[in-house]
Parts: C-alpha cells; sequence; structure tokens
C-alpha cells in the first residue's frame, strides 16, 4: 500500500513522474487493483488531476494509461473522469490537452455494457455556466458511444437526448457543433427502422424550428411496424412537443395524431412513463385551447389514450434491472463479512453491468461470467467460486425479469398455440406484439371492428404466416370460407373436393368423399347433387360443402368465417350442433350470428387497440363487460354511416321514371374477337333505377356497362344520353385516376379535379367522344345555312364551316337546345348559336355531347361551392373519416380507404346516375351496411354489378342477368314505371353553403303553369309596367321569357 502512495508522491516531482506512472500502471496490470493498492487510493490521484499544475499532468497521463487497461481499472478510475473534465478548462495547455486525452480515454475504453455508470459525470459538466471547452470534451464522449456502445447507448437515450437538445441552442460555436455531433450518432442507434429514415428531419427540427409543419407532414406518414421502445420514444418525444407548441391548429393536430398512433404500439408502459408527464400536460393544454372542434376532438383521443397508457404504466410490473436490488444481491453472494470500500466500488460497478444486461436481455450465463467476473475475481479466493457468485446472482437476475401470470382454470387442457406475433396487411398494422393461447376442445368468437384483421388473422393461421404459430402439419389447421374461385365454379362437388391440395396430401378416397357429402345433405335426389357443378349451388350449400371438405381433414382446429352466411334455420341449427359436437377439435369462429356465438363460444377474442384480448364465455357474457360490442351485429347499432350528395333536379325531366339512359339493340364486339361479346342489348336507367346486373365471369356485364356510359361505341345499335344528366362510374379498376396524385391528400385532390368551374378534369377520355375521319370530313364541308336579316325581314341562305363549339347552350323558342359556334377562319367568337339538328347534320353530335356533360358537371358546383370544408364533409359522407381525407396524403393510405376516394371524386358533382362494378369486393360487411343505407336514402338511379345477391336483393327489385352475351330483365319489369312520381315530391335542397360558411337559400324547381296561369301572369305584369311598378325577379325572369320586356 505504501508503495502506491510512494508513487503517487513521486507524480508530483517532474523528473519522476514519467517513471512512477509506468510503475503504477504496470503493477496494475500485472497483480490487480487490489494487490497494487488502485482500489483503496484511487481517490488521491483524483485529487493530483485537479493540481492544475505540471503533477496534473502526469496524473491525468496516468489516468488515460490505466484506462487504456480496460475492465481491470474501469471500476475505480471513473473517478477521475469529473477532474478530468474539470481539467480541459486549465489555462495550462499542458494541463488540458492531457486532460482531454484521459477523458477521451476513458469514454474509448470503458466496457460497453459499463458506459452508463460515466453519465453522471459527463451530465454534470454540460450546464452552460461550465466552461465550454469542458462541455464540449463531454459531447465528444457521448459521440464516441455511438461507436463503441451503441446498442447501450440507445437504452440510456432517454437520458441523453433532453441534455444533448439543451446543448444544440447553446451560442458557443464549438459546443454546438460537438452536441449536433453527438445528437447524429445517437439517431444512429434509436434502433427502429421504421423512423430511421426520419433522422435528418427530426435533428432539422430541432435546429430550425420552421420546418416543424413539414416534418410533422413526413412524420404523419410513417407506418409504424416495430414496437415503439425508449430509444425512439426519447428521439420522436422533443419533436412531438414543437408540434404541440406550434401556432397552426393543423401541426397541433398532426403531433396528437402522431402521438395516439405510437402510443398503441408501446408494448411496456414503462418505456412511455418518463415521457408522459411531458406530453399530456401540452395535449391536455391544446384539448381546452383548439377552436376547431374536429381538432379538438382528436387531440381528447390522444388525451383519453396515454391516460390509458399512463394507468397501464401505474399498474405495471418493472422488470428493469435495479442497481441498488443488484448491489444488494451481489453483497449476499460475496464472500465475507465485511465490504471494503474498494470492494462497494467494485459492486456498484457490477451492478451497472448487471442491470444493463438485464434491460437488453444479455442474460446468458457465459455473457455474465465474462463481463462481470472480471471485476469482482480481486474478492474471491479463485475463479470458479467467482463464476459462482456471478451465476447466483444471475440466476436471481432471470427471476427479477418475470412477470407473474394469472391462473388459468383450463390449465390441465392440452395447448394448442401459446404466441406472440405481429399481423400486418399492406402497410397496416393490425395486431402488434400480441399473445394468443388456444386449448383443444374450446370454440373461440372472433370479435372486431371494421378493417381489424378478423379474415387477415384466421387466413394467415391458415397459410403458415403467425410468427409463432404451429406449422399446420403439426396441428392440422383449415380454414372455412365459401369463398369459390370463378375457375373452378363448373367442377363438380365431388371433384371441387378431390382437386384441393390438403386433400390430396392426406389420400381421401372418392368414395370417403361422397359419404362425407352425403352426411350434410348432398345426395343425387337431394336439393344439391354432389355431381352437379358447383356454380348451381346456392351461397348456403357453398358453406356446407366447404365444412364438408374440414370435415375430411380431421382439423385439429377449424377456423370459420361466416359459417351461417346464407343458411336457413334448420342449416344453422345443424352447424350448431356440428361445432359443438367437436370435443376434440379447437375453432375459431368469425360471425356476425350473435345466436351462433352464444350457443357454441366458450370464450370470446376481440381485436382492439392492436392487441388480442380474451375473455371466458359467451357473447352474452362479453356484452356484460363490453356493451358497445353490439354493434358488430347489427347495421342499426353500427356506428358507420355512408351519405351520398342528393342528385337535385333535371331541366325538361318531370318524373323519376322518365328514361336518362338507354341503350337500343346495340352489339359489341371486340377488334380481337369473332363472336360478339353482347348481342342485341337494349336497356334503360332512370331516376328511380334500382339494378343489379348479374352473371357469370365473362358473361359480358362490365363491357355492357362500359357502352352505357360512353367508354366504348357498339358496332350496331344506339346509346343515348340525357344531355343535363351527371353520370358516376367507379369501375373495378379505378385506382389509375389516383396513381399519379398519391402525394395530394384526398381533399386536395377532389378540389384540383374539379377546380375548373366544376369540370371533371379526370373524366375519361371516351372513344364514343372520338370524331371519325367520316365525322371529320362532314364538318370540313360547308353547310347551308338560313338565318333572318333583323332590319329587312328577309331570308338569307351562306355556307358555312363551324371551326368549334365554344361552349355556349340555351333553348330557342321551339324548346330546343341550340349551341354557340365559332366558324372556321374567324379569329373571335361568333356569338351565334346553332341548332341541335343541324349541327348533327353538320357532323358536330360528339362535340355537342361533350359541351352538354361539361354543362351539366358545372350545374352540380352551384349547390356546393369547392371548399375544402365542404370537400371534408363529402368525403366522410362516402366513408372517409376526415382524419385521412384531409391530413393523410393518399400515399399512406390503403387499398379500401383509396377506393373510398375514387367513390366520393365520382359522386362530388352530385350524379343523377351512379353506376358500380363489384362494390362489394371492396369493402367489408359493416362498410356494405353503411353502403346499402346510402343507396336506400339516395334520390338517384343505381346500377350495380355484383355477386353479392345478399346485398343486391335488398335494393335492386329489377335484375339483368347477363348470360354469354345475352341480357334478360328479371324481377318487378314495371317497377320503374310504378316509381313514376313526379320530381315535384322529392325533397328539394333549400341551403347551401359557401367556402367562407356563409348559408344562402336556394330556390326550388318552379312548378310548370297553367296556360290560364299564364295568361293571368302575363296581364299582371304588362299592368305593373304600365304604372311603372318595379318588378320582382321571378316576374322580371318570366317577362323577358315572354318578350314582355
Amino acid at each position: 500500500m505504501s508503495d502506491i502512495t510512494d508513487l503517487f508522491g513521486k507524480l508530483t516531482v517532474a523528473d519522476a513522474a514519467d517513471a512512477a506512472s509506468a510503475s503504477l500502471v504496470d503493477s496494475v496490470k500485472k497483480s490487480d487493483a487490489i494487490k497494487s493498492g488502485l482500489s483503496e487510493n484511487v481517490l488521491s490521484l483524483a485529487a493530483l488531476c485537479s493540481a492544475g499544475d505540471d503533477s496534473a499532468v502526469a496524473a491525468l497521463s496516468t489516468v488515460a494509461a490505466l484506462a487504456a487497461l480496460g475492465a481491470v481499472a474501469e471500476p475505480y478510475i471513473k473517478c477521475c473522469l469529473p477532474a478530468a473534465l474539470a481539467a480541459v478548462s486549465s489555462k495550462n495547455r499542458n494541463v488540458s490537452a492531457a486532460a482531454k486525452k484521459a477523458a477521451m480515454a476513458i469514454a474509448e475504453n470503458v466496457t460497453p455494457f459499463a458506459m452508463k455508470g460515466l453519465l453522471p459525470s459527463i451530465f454534470a459538466s454540460l450546464p452552460v455556466e461550465v466552461n465550454w471547452a469542458t462541455r464540449s470534451v463531454a459531447l465528444n464522449m457521448i459521440a464516441t458511444f455511438g461507436k463503441s456502445s451503441p446498442k447501450q447507448l440507445g437504452n440510456a437515450l432517454p437520458l441523453v437526448v433532453p441534455e444533448l437538445t439543451a446543448c444544440m441552442w447553446d451560442t458557443k460555436k464549438q459546443v454546438k457543433i460537438a452536441s449536433t455531433n453527438a445528437m447524429k450518432a445517437a439517431l444512429d442507434v434509436i434502433g427502429n427502422k421504421d423512423i430511421e429514415h426520419m433522422t435528418a428531419n427530426i435533428l432539422k427540427a430541432i435546429t430550425t424550428p420552421k420546418e416543424v409543419p413539414e416534418i410533422m407532414h413526413k412524420m404523419a406518414g410513417v407506418t409504424f411496424v416495430q414496437s415503439v421502445e425508449s430509444p425512439a420514444l426519447a428521439m420522436v418525444v422533443p419533436l412531438l412537443l414543437r408540434g404541440l407548441r406550434e401556432k397552426t391548429t393543423s401541426t397541433k393536430r398532426q403531433a396528437a395524431v402522431i402521438i395516439d398512433n405510437m402510443s398503441k404500439l408501446v408494448d411496456d408502459p414503462l418505456d412511455a412513463a418518463p415521457f408522459l408527464p411531458l406530453l399530456l400536460p401540452a395535449l391536455e393544454i391544446n384539448a381546452n385551447a383548439i377552436s376547431d372542434p374536429e381538432a379538438r376532438s382528436i387531440t381528447d383521443r390522444a388525451v383519453e389514450q396515454l391516460k390509458r397508457l399512463k394507468s397501464l404504466a401505474d399498474k405495471a410490473f418493472s422488470v428493469r434491472g435495479d442497481t441498488s436490488k443488484l448491489e444488494a444481491v451481489f453483497k449476499e453472494e460475496l464472500p465475507g463479512d465485511e465490504i471494503s470500500s474498494g470492494a462497494s466500488t467494485a459492486i456498484s460497478h457490477a451492478a451497472i453491468v448487471a442491470t444493463t444486461m438485464m434491460d437488453l436481455h444479455f442474460m446468458e450465463d457465459s455473457q455474465w461470467a465474462k463481463l462481470i467476473a472480471v471485476t469482482l475475481s480481486p474478492y474471491c479466493a479463485n475463479i470458479d467460486e467467482t463464476k459462482a457468485v456471478v451465476e447466483k446472482v444471475r440466476v436471481k437476475a432471470e427471476g427479477m425479469l418475470e412477470v407473474p401470470e394469472e391462473e388459468d382454470e383450463d390449465d390441465d387442457l392440452e395447448e394448442l398455440c401459446n404466441c406472440k406475433f405481429t399481423l400486418a396487411y399492406g402497410t397496416k398494422i393490425l395486431l402488434h406484439n400480441t399473445k394468443m393461447k388456444l386449448k383443444r376442445g374450446m370454440r373461440y368468437g372472433l370479435l372486431g371492428g371494421n378493417d381489424s384483421g378478423k379474415t387477415t388473422l384466421m387466413r394467415a393461421i391458415s397459410n403458415n404466416q403467425v410468427e409463432g404459430f404451429p406449422d399446420t402439419s403439426q396441428v392440422r389447421t383449415v380454414f372455412v370460407e365459401a369463398d369459390i374461385q370463378g375457375e373452378m365454379s363448373h367442377l363438380s362437388c365431388i371433384d371441387y373436393i378431390m382437386i384441393d391440395p390438403k386433400i390430396q396430401a392426406i389420400a381421401i378416397k372418392r368414395e370417403e368423399v361422397v359419404k362425407i357429402l352425403a352426411t350434410v345433405g348432398f345426395t343425387d335426389d337431394g336439393k344439391a347433387k354432389p355431381n352437379h357443378a358447383v356454380s348451381t349451388l346456392s351461397g348456403g350449400w357453398r358453406m356446407k360443402l366447404a365444412l364438408a371438405r374440414a370435415m375430411l381433414q380431421n382439423a385439429d382446429i377449424l377456423l370459420l368465417d361466416e359459417p351461417t352466411n346464407h343458411l336457413d334455420v334448420i342449416n344453422v341449427a345443424w352447424v350448431k350442433n356440428y361445432l359443438n359436437s367437436l370435443t376434440n377439435v379447437t375453432s375459431i369462429i368469425v360471425s356476425h350470428d350473435s345466436g351462433l356465438l352464444n350457443d357454441c363460444c366458450t370464450h370470446i377474442l376481440q381485436i382492439e387497440n392492436l392487441k388480442l384480448n380474451m375473455f371466458k364465455g359467451n357473447l352474452d357474457e362479453f356484452v356484460k363487460l363490453k356493451p358497445s360490442a353490439k354493434a358488430y351485429f347489427s347495421f342499426k347499432e353500427s356506428k358507420i354511416r355512408f351519405d351520398f350528395p342528393q342528385p337535385g333536379p333535371i331541366e325538361g325531366v318531370k318524373s323519376k321514371g322518365k328514361a336518362l339512359m338507354k341503350m337500343s339493340k346495340c352489339t359489341f364486339t371486340y377488334p380481337v374477337n369473332d363472336t360478339p361479346t353482347l348481342f342485341d342489348i337494349s336497356v334503360q336507367v332512370s331516376l328511380s333505377s334500382r339494378v343489379a346486373c348479374v352473371g357469370e365471369n365473362g358473361a359480358g356485364k362490365s363491357t355492357m356497362i362500359k357502352l352505357l356510359v360512353g367508354e366504348i361505341e357498339p358496332q350496331t345499335g344506339d346509346v343515348w344520353k340525357h344531355p343535363n344528366a351527371r353520370v358516376a362510374y367507379v369501375a373495378q379498376h379505378a385506382f389509375h385516376h389516383i396513381e399519379s396524385h398519391l402525394d395530394k391528400t384526398p381533399n386536395e385532390y377532389i378540389r384540383w379535379r374539379y377546380a375548373n368551374n366544376g369540370e371533371d378534369k379526370e373524366s375519361l377520355v371516351k372513344v364514343s367522344l372520338q370524331f371519325t375521319e367520316a365525322e371529320l370530313k362532314l364538318q370540313r364541308t360547308p353547310y347551308e345555312i338560313q338565318f333572318v336579316d333583323e332590319a329587312s325581314g328577309k331570308i338569307n341562305k351562306i355556307k358555312k364551316v363551324v371551326g368549334e363549339l365554344v361552349g355556349g347552350r340555351k333553348i330557342n323558342k321551339a324548346k330546343e337546345y341550340e349551341y354557340e359556334v365559332k366558324y372556321a377562319g374567324s379569329n373571335i367568337d361568333s356569338g351565334e348559336y346553332l341548332a341541335l339538328k343541324i349541327l348533327k347534320k353538320m357532323g358536330w353530335d360528339k362535340a355537342i355531347k361533350s359541351v352538354d356533360m361539361k354543362i351539366a358537371q358545372r350545374a352540380g358546383l352551384y349547390v356546393r361551392p369547392l371548399s375544402s370544408k365542404n370537400v371534408e364533409a363529402h368525403l366522410e359522407g362516402c366513408g372517409l373519416n376526415r382524419e385521412f381525407g384531409t391530413h393523410y396524403r393518399m400515399s399512406a393510405l390503403s387499398g379500401g380507404q383509396k377506393v373510398k376516394v375514387v367513390l366520393a371524386a365520382a359522386m362530388w358533382n352530385q350524379p343523377h346516375i351512379l353506376i358500380l362494378d363489384e362494390p362489394t369486393n371492396y369493402l367489408d360487411r359493416e362498410a356494405l351496411g353503411a353502403l346499402a343505407g346510402a343507396i336506400d336514402r339516395y334520390d338517384g338511379g343505381v346500377v350495380m354489378i355484383t355477386h353479392n345477391n345478399e346485398f343486391c336483393s335488398q335494393l335492386c327489385p329489377e335484375t339483368w342477368v347477363m348470360d354469354a352475351g345475352h341480357l334478360e330483365t328479371k324481377g318487378d319489369a314495371d317497377w320503374m314505371l310504378n316509381q313514376d312520381s313526379k320530381i315535384s315530391e322529392q325533397k328539394q335542397i333549400t341551403e347551401v353553403t359557401d367556402a367562407a360558411g356563409n348559408v344562402s337559400k336556394v330556390k326550388g324547381q318552379k312548378k310548370k303553369m297553367s296556360k290560364k296561369e299564364e295568361k293571368q301572369m302575363v296581364k299582371r305584369i304588362k299592368n305593373l309596367l304600365k304604372i311603372g311598378e318595379p318588378l320582382n325577379s321571378d316576374e322580371e325572369e318570366f317577362a323577358i321569357d315572354k318578350d314582355l320586356i
């Protein structure tokens, strides 16, 4: 001991300092910290580091050399770090240089798991009152940890980031640069791939506040897949706090949305606990201060989510490494009754290393022996005793990491599955780090809201895509659904089952298939015959066919998607009895049949907040706990509602039964075919039409609709549309409109699309509006036009060529349309109008249709001005929440949400006819109910192509059945005539709201006067004009129309 005291004394003598330093380092290296005396006398070395003269240089150089020895000396020399950092600011250049070298040597050589033990000394050197040189070196040490201890730095980010953020605003250039570099190093170790690409933006947000709104917009488009842990939160929370404090409501709102979304992905509530005191008060201030009701409701939602997270954090069982607990365990397990000061220092250091290993889940015995034994070995008799001590501590530490589980009443049953997994569909996270435990013989009802992922989960289980779920070859899993592919519908029921790969894999014989089919009702003399094609089966028999196929596979787990769809009462009872008889088979059932879930289920699985929660008991028991679950089974209980804009009146149409679109004797053949796709088709559509177009794949349904809307042109026959009718057509593949506008929000897209006075920029370039060569030749041929000279009354004739239709249209005295034209060779508009019949003879028929279409589209703009607020309300009416409609770019939307955008865009100009091609392909049951309700309330005509009989049978009394190009109409043939109610009986629009929120009254459609009433009005107006009385607007309009003024 006296030897090391002598060496410390020689460090103060210039000539002997270097030799003394070398001897001290060599002594520690050859023996250990105890035998060399370092462990008990290191404070003397720290005091020498603070001397400020040449002796300090020698002491600091000794510290740097000891740091290079690694774990042997690091528990002790870290107490020299505060002195070394303070000495960096010394005016003595030699002392400053030696101090900087010593501090950086400690940072560069520290064991990664011991890095956290240096942070208190580093943080103590960062306050603004500390000299800038000291602060810069302390910040450089943190930057060094990014390379030497990346995982450990990531674990410490909740402590590190606030300190770095404060330094990045420092006025001293050196401090600002060092802190920025340290923050970059910290951003590189957050360990969350979802936001790795955002790190540069997060850094920019700290240094450039004006960029925060744009960065928040980008952040809102991030799809989080990974669990959100404390390192990611440490980086994002400063940005979110800035967003919450921005002046603009939209940025505050986006911050609230991101907080709400991210907090749902926090698996361990304790990860979020340090940040809740920062975020929750800021959110609550905004919830009370924001004036926009919608943004306020979003903020309220985020507040509730954080309060939920806080309550979970308060109840959570902490498995974080606790240094005080570990120190107590080390002291208990180390031999000897008394703990020396050196041993106490070693134990504190070992506890820091051990707790960091616990937090990062490094719990292998070999890892602990390697990293901790070197620190404790001087205090044990030999290496074996040291390893034994470390292992005892490790085992107790493992016990600290275990979360006590609740007792399970079904523990005696065989466990088929006990896994933890994440499930996504496209870019949408459906379930995140959720647990699922299934026992043999139990029947689980699977419930969840709109787009929650019920069917996706079952399909993923069936396809071996759920992490941790037993392989389907070990636990035989069968997915039962009645969705029969079109290419298989021609097969007989027996062959349909026989070609299934799973049936072939277990070598089921044909006789066995026939036998099982007979047990569910497929017999030669029954309603469903086993040798008849699958296409002949109704929906109910298709489900029974799927159940028969599942029965043949002797499943361990049955996954049933709506097993009672289309079944009558007798067959529903059969399904219930069958499921209840499967005492050795586990079932997961998705159904909107509350009777089935009550009579069969032993447990309920609910998807909520990205988690799968299990409840014991049937549906009634579950509803007692969660009354909101009623919405899963009744459209009336559902919160989802679509509302389409009403079409309004059409000039010249007085009856809802009057045809607005017609096809007459149309035949169409595609250029590549010899045989026509459609033969002699005649249909008509009116405001009262509710038509379902059904038929097999390839029957010609979509082709007929394309003819009707003018996308293609028939070889024979006529297609006609009322000039004032607006038609919305949502095709099967309608995404191409929005694919080039993915950087716009849906709200921005619709306003861009209709910005030109209500004209639709995305109107398809229809073949029916393209001029043929014959029509172009006719247009170039001079046509004799008659006109009356107003001065002389003489009729003149002149041959002219029309250059183009300008776009104007009016009604002449004969109640026929005239169109404004510009003659060839003229540089100015003529202001002249030509009658419809004349222009058709001149080859301008298609241009007339184009003008009619533009005028009809502009007419829709009057009732609803193209304001952001109006578009937002319209998108909500079509099922797209304003969160996604106004605040998300379309690139971040799911496929189903994009379909709602397309539907909303088509419906914006208030069409009189809505044509939907396979709407049931896009929407789930809940959304279909909302769509059905919207169609039922819609005053316009509807034509839909669908294979969903349940959907169309509720809405469509008339059916167009397409079969190999031939059309047959079914249902109430006189239905449209029966609906021949007067337009005047429709609910009229009485007011409109402009972009500024001003409400103005709208005149209703005028009732047509009788001849007697007209005569009386003419007489009254003439009297008013005679005595000089002013006319009101209606009287003035009537007087102009009758040439009275």
